[in-house]
């Protein structure tokens, strides 16, 4: 008789518990987080801990574009040596299915983007047809001017002298120009001649001018089909005309179309983070991207009818607040206060005082309802292509042509919610004041006044080596970093070796929070030279430029240094870098591959979808600067990242024959006069 084993009882896995400090270098996400332990709610903290990511897939190496995969073709431990072997069912290789990925996801982020663009162009239309009175032109400046980049007639002959065109004429036509962008049937994009005139011919030698920016995106998820374009460097064309089709042509025109209609912006005052929730008021975020709806609950909100309801029912007022880039919008436009980053919209319900969190596009974690399950708030979704599964979800759908009834009944039903608060409210105390609102508008009124606005002065200070260069440094959180630490730690490294800094998105939400948003922070934060100059013309060293799709705003400001002249003919000449310290999404592919193609050497945080294929990823790291004058680069470390970027600007400086500080002299009016 075989004796029998005792029984050993399973032992159950210990869950691991997030340290808060670990996941956020943010102390009001850190309280937050503590809190949602305590409490047993699940974060993005929590997954992040206990979901490991793909290997593989981190690689860029799995290809799922059949059934017959998912091929996996992971990097051998010991590289590869030789020729590489490695191919999928089809016989793909590695560059091919890594290649085919990093365009997808540049398809992907365009599309996002252009989409976004979209939405407002037909807004815009409606505006020029008279179809709503709840939208204006509130830029008629801006408006003339893309009327000339899109080629619209501004004036007309009669009677052999040129005359103003009827304006409502001039609004109808640069809005269907605007619109036929997207799906025009011959030609070229119209934006892409707003590059310096080198860089467009660049673009033009390469055969990568966009034909319109639906196309390119298509084009690209036919490409990356089974059996279609099965060369990396041929797709990465294709990817590149995307790309430029994002930049340079739907993200531009959501910038613009936006400044026409909503004002373009000029620097506010505010304050960010968790701490600009009020206990005692209606605590209504709006998260998201696109401003059409935004710019409505702001106006609704701020109405003394909607104040009075509010204090029936026994709140003080109503607080806005926004998360990721609508929080953008509406800060740059209105002072409208930043609730937080992409990690912070799981914790700014946790504080148990958001009555509701209104959603439309991008970056919405489909586990807010969860949480919000957790709470009283109220999660409204509010774009027909962005709904959620979960029952408790509401549903408003937004439309421009009903937009005050719309944003009437998402603010009532916010105030509503107030007095079914159920949880004790913890509101974390800590938020920084912030001067946001820049553009290439104000930096030129804010470099030369009203009557020598230009970026003479700009070229002139790093000319001088004042300032070193400057740097765009953009992007998202990513759950698999310490949230904003990179971010931060690059943003101070960079203003310290005198770099200054122009910010979009999360990042620019994350400095905000840090307090690198005010002029004051230049004497704390900045090396000699550009703090010397942001005392004397009264700026930040990190200037917010806006949301995502303002990361045109970056391009166009480049283009008015060349444009200034004294620091080569293109972009890719003057000391300029760029940054995606902690990116996550697609968006951020397409952004980081416009700005390399545009001439912008560009490093990226976290990972790079590349490194499985060696081939490919020496192709964009290195082969691109030879085309285009940009390049990719990679860098987990901010500091080293940092600086990578700084030995770039050094190079272009040294080029330029401007790697050694003009020494400063004192001229009185006899050794002016001899100068003359």
């Amino acid at each position: 008789m075989v004796e029998e084993k005792p029984k050993v009882a399973k032992l159950e896995k210990k869950k691991k518990v997030v340290d808060p400090v670990a996941a956020s270098i943010d102390v009001a996400s850190q309280e937050m987080i503590t809190r949602a332990t305590e409490l047993g709610i699940e974060t993005i903290f929590d997954r992040a801990l206990s979901m490991k990511p793909c290997n593989i897939g981190v690689q860029g190496t799995c290809c799922k574009n059949c059934s017959m995969g998912p091929c996996r073709l992971p990097l051998p431990k010991g590289g590869i040596e030789g020729k590489d072997e490695r191919k999928g069912l089809c016989g793909a290789t590695a560059n091919t299915i890594a290649a085919r990925n990093f365009v997808r996801m540049i398809a992907g982020g365009a599309a996002a983007h252009s989409d976004h663009g979209r939405g407002v162009a037909e807004v815009f239309l409606a505006v020029a047809r008279k179809e709503t009175d709840l939208y204006k032109v509130k830029d008629f400046d801006k408006l003339l001017a893309v009327a000339g980049h899109l080629g619209v007639a501004t004036t007309v002959e009669v009677d052999g002298e040129e005359v103003d065109r009827d304006m409502d004429e001039i609004v109808l036509e640069t809005a269907e120009v605007a619109l036929g962008e997207w799906g025009k049937t011959e030609g070229e994009l119209l934006y892409a001649k707003r590059a310096p005139e080198a860089r467009y011919e660049l673009w033009k030698k390469q055969g990568v001018i966009p034909r319109n920016i639906d196309r390119e995106i298509v084009e690209i998820m036919h490409r990356t089909h089974i059996g279609v374009d099965q060369d990396y460097k041929n797709l990465m064309k294709q990817g590149t005309r995307a790309a430029i089709a994002d930049g340079w042509g739907g993200s531009m025109l959501a910038t613009d179309l936006q400044d026409i209609l909503f004002g373009t912006p000029y620097p506010v005052q505010s304050e960010a983070n968790l701490g600009v929730m009020k206990e005692d008021h209606v605590n209504l975020i709006i998260h998201g991207h696109e401003p059409i709806l935004s710019e409505m609950i702001v106006a609704v909100a701020d109405t003394e009818e909607m104040i009075e309801y509010a204090k029936k029912k026994g709140a003080k007022g109503i607080q806005l607040s926004g998360i990721c880039c609508t929080a953008n919008e509406m800060l740059q436009r209105h002072g409208v206060p930043l609730c937080g980053t992409f990690l912070q919209q799981e914790l700014a319900i946790i504080t148990g005082a958001c009555d509701a969190m209104v959603v439309d596009i991008q970056c919405i974690m489909q586990n807010i309802a969860n949480v919000a399950e957790c709470f009283h708030t109220k999660v409204i979704t509010t774009h027909p292509i962005a709904k959620m599964e979960q029952e408790s979800v509401i549903h408003i759908e937004f439309d421009e042509h009903h937009a005050l009834e719309d944003a009437k009944r998402i603010v009532k039903m916010a105030i509503d919610n107030f007095e079914n608060r159920k949880a004790e409210v913890m509101i974390p105390q800590h938020k920084a004041p912030v001067v946001a609102g820049f553009g290439v508008e104000s930096v030129e009124y804010h470099l030369g006044g009203s009557f020598r606005g230009t970026y003479y002065t700009l070229n002139d200070n790093i000319i001088n080596g004042r300032i070193r260069g400057v740097a765009g440094v953009v992007g998202c959180n990513n759950a698999r970093t310490r949230h904003n630490e990179g971010h931060l730690a690059v943003v101070k490294e960079l203003i310290k070796n005198d770099v200054l800094v122009l910010t979009t998105g999360c990042n620019a939400i994350a400095c905000a929070m840090e307090g690198l948003l005010t002029p004051e922070s230049a004497a704390v934060f900045c090396g000699p030279g550009l703090a010397e100059v942001c005392e004397t013309v009264g700026i930040p060293p990190v200037l917010h430029l806006g949301s995502c799709v303002d990361n045109s705003r970056i391009l166009l400001a480049a283009t008015e240094v060349v444009k200034a002249g004294g620091l080569g003919n293109d972009i890719s000449e003057w000391p300029v870098a760029g940054s995606a310290p902690e990116w996550m999404s697609e968006k951020a592919i397409s952004i980081g591959h416009y700005f390399v193609v545009s001439g912008v050497y560009t490093v990226f945080g976290v990972t790079l979808p590349t490194s499985g294929a060696p081939v490919f990823h020496d192709y964009i790291t290195k082969e691109f600067e030879k085309m285009y004058g940009g390049m990719w680069d990679v860098e987990i470390d901010p500091i080293k990242h940092a600086h990578m970027m700084i030995a770039h600007i050094d190079k272009k400086r040294k080029e330029l024959g401007i790697d050694k500080a003009r020494e400063r002299v004192l001229m009185d009016m006899q050794s002016r006069q001899e100068m003359g």
